[in-house]
């Protein structure tokens, strides 16, 4: 057995632990120090929720990682030596990148931030990203595109981080969801980036996974009256985004050649229903002249309860056709263009909407 599937399982198993272990500490300042997320008309859940959830994410995983290499200097590993420069180079940025995505999301969680600077700290961390040489420089033949300009590739790449980033504190809108998209997507980043022997960013997504897991259960089987149900927050929706979008980087940083998945697809597929889904709302907010930023009921969560569901049957419904659509781009890139499959996409999620919004205006009548 790789000595990599066994640091996996070690670092999966702890940070589950340690998290299992954190967020009850956490409910607990939370009811002593009166930290709540209030409900209000427009957020789904009825009674007050603490919301620091996501504080136990980014520690626990950099203690975990930092534990696993400490102990394989220590005793001379071989695998710790394997580990090649850019890797430890990159997940050095991307360890401080996440690290100010925290420190804001704590403070907004806390006292409030407005989106502006917010946008200035993700922008910053998204540099880093930049600086560690993780760049979206190869579009792997999408609109007939590869390799592209360093200047055009590098603005591209700020600006998707900021968005990827941005998609996933965004969806967060009822239990499970945010934490369910973002785990499938770290379970199909873990094994692809451990087939393709990139061992120290498996070992990212699956900590990562394991964080999201045992928070999910948490978020969504605790019972806010016993006081064990909780919130991810920005600190916890920012760090996952930031950490989500270094991996579909990383994956696509993967040459054309090497391997038979076509990365592009393996990186973005996971994340089409979040990133298509606040393209939409965006769109509709400008379309009805109204900030883009600011906040309303229109995702594709909202729809969905507006149509008749609950929220649990929203979010599986939700994360189940992410998993689906992730699995059959996988799939069927193996034979299609790759601008044919993002077209198809878009088709589907267009048309899905559409059939969504008859049914809510039908259900009104």
């Amino acid at each position: 057995m790789n000595v990599w599937a066994l640091i996996d399982g070690i670092s999966l198993l702890t940070v589950a632990a340690l998290t299992g272990f954190l967020i009850p500490q956490i409910l607990l300042i939370a009811f002593k120090k009166q930290l709540f997320d209030e409900p209000d008309e427009r957020k789904v859940h009825t009674l007050p929720v603490p919301r620091l959830g996501g504080i136990a994410f980014l520690p626990v995983i950099l203690f975990t990682m930092l534990l696993m290499a400490g102990i394989g200097m220590q005793y001379g590993s071989l695998w710790i030596r394997e580990i090649p420069a850019d890797s430890i180079r990159e997940s050095v940025f991307i360890a401080a990148g996440a690290l100010s995505l925290f420190i804001v999301g704590m403070a907004d969680d806390l006292i409030g931030v407005r989106y502006r600077a917010k946008f200035v700290v993700q922008g910053g961390a998204a540099v880093l990203l930049v600086i560690s040489g993780l760049i979206l420089n190869n579009f792997h033949g999408l609109f007939g595109l590869h390799y592209i300009n360093m200047i055009v590739a590098v603005l591209l790449t700020i600006l998707l981080i900021v968005f990827i980033t941005n998609a996933i504190n965004l969806i967060d809108g009822i239990d499970g969801l945010a934490s369910g998209l973002s785990a499938i997507a770290c379970l199909v980043y873990g094994i692809i980036l451990y087939d393709s022997e990139i061992y120290l960013f498996s070992q990212i997504a699956f900590c990562l996974m394991a964080a999201l897991t045992t928070f999910f259960i948490f978020n969504v089987f605790g019972d806010p009256k016993k006081h064990k149900k909780i919130f991810m927050g920005d600190t916890g929706a920012l760090t996952v985004g930031f950490l989500l979008s270094a991996l579909a980087l990383r994956l696509c940083n993967e040459p054309d050649t090497c391997g038979h998945y076509n990365y592009a697809v393996v990186a973005f597929a996971p994340l089409l229903v979040p990133c298509m889904d606040v393209v939409r709302v965006y769109m509709h907010r400008i379309r009805n002249r109204t900030n883009p930023f600011l906040p309303d009921k229109n995702h594709i969560h909202h729809k969905l309860l507006a149509a008749g569901m609950n929220q649990r049957l929203a979010m599986i419904t939700i994360v189940s056709f992410s998993a689906l659509l992730s699995v059959l781009n996988i799939w069927l890139s193996l034979y299609l263009n790759l601008t044919i499959l993002l077209v198809l996409d878009v088709a589907i999620w267009i048309i899905l909407n559409i059939w969504l919004s008859k049914r809510i205006i039908s259900r009104n009548k």
